[in-house]
């Protein structure tokens, strides 16, 4: 991720504001496994590097021209006049609301989402996540705000209720991921085409959020009326299509 951010720096990517903002909490991350702070600090490691994969292949695929998926086409290819803080939340929400899950599925079999002991260990891990998140949220507003330079007014007023707000954000999102992990892997058990169904659905979800969000006004504002997150509907027993005249 850091090889990678150099180019997009030196080129004036716009895409290196999300970039970057991942790379330092990626490192945080790192930091806080190291120093203990997960029940199960093996399967968090696995996990963060399936959930930057995902990432960092929508990221090849639109650098070499081709198109990623919905939420991530939408965030990449956002106007480049936009504040960092925006592109920043753009990346974001593509990333937690629609390769999150995917990431939590991948590393949770069928066996461990039907052991609740081991599964409330696994939220646990989720659960802290959120720590290290909202111990980064004052250091990225500043690193973001030098590079917006001087703020509108009404934008330096919100500022501090923009942190608590982007904190309370977070967990909402979380909250919502984990059930979206919970419905993806309910879709696993049904077999392949009923997880694409599911899948397709969150991706649906996810654009139609990261499109909400490039539309003028106060980021805040819009993330205080329609919430943090998506959230899927539960799985109905999926039913292959009928065969041609069966």
């Amino acid at each position: 991720m850091a090889a990678l951010l150099e180019p997009l720096e030196a080129a004036g990517d716009k895409r290196r504001y999300f970039h970057a903002t991942y790379l330092r909490t990626t490192i945080a991350v790192a930091e806080e496994i190291s120093r203990g702070g997960f029940a199960d600090a093996a399967w968090v490691e696995r996990w963060d590097v399936v959930f930057a994969d995902l990432y960092l292949d929508a990221l090849e695929v639109n650098t070499a021209g081709r198109k990623p998926s919905q939420p991530w086409s939408i965030a990449f290819g956002a106007p480049a006049g936009l504040p960092p803080l925006r592109h920043v939340l753009l990346g974001m929400n593509a990333h937690i609301n629609y390769d999150l899950p995917q990431a939590l599925v991948a590393v949770i079999s069928d066996e461990q989402f039907d052991d609740a002991a081991l599964l409330a260990h696994r939220e646990a891990d989720h659960r802290a996540i959120d720590e290290v998140l909202a111990s980064r949220v004052a250091a990225e507003d500043d690193e973001l705000t030098s590079l917006s330079g001087p703020a509108p007014l009404l934008d330096r007023l919100l500022r501090p209720a923009s942190r608590v707000g982007t904190q309370r954000f977070l967990r909402e999102a979380r909250e919502k991921v984990w059930a979206n992990a919970t419905v993806l892997g309910q879709a696993r058990r049904q077999g392949p085409a009923a997880y694409a169904a599911v899948l397709a659905q969150l991706e649906e979800l996810s654009a139609a959020k990261v499109t909400t969000l490039q539309a003028p006004g106060q980021v805040l504002l819009k993330l205080a009326a329609t919430g943090f997150g998506v959230k899927l509907a539960a799985p109905r027993k999926y039913v292959p299509p009928a065969s041609p005249g069966g």
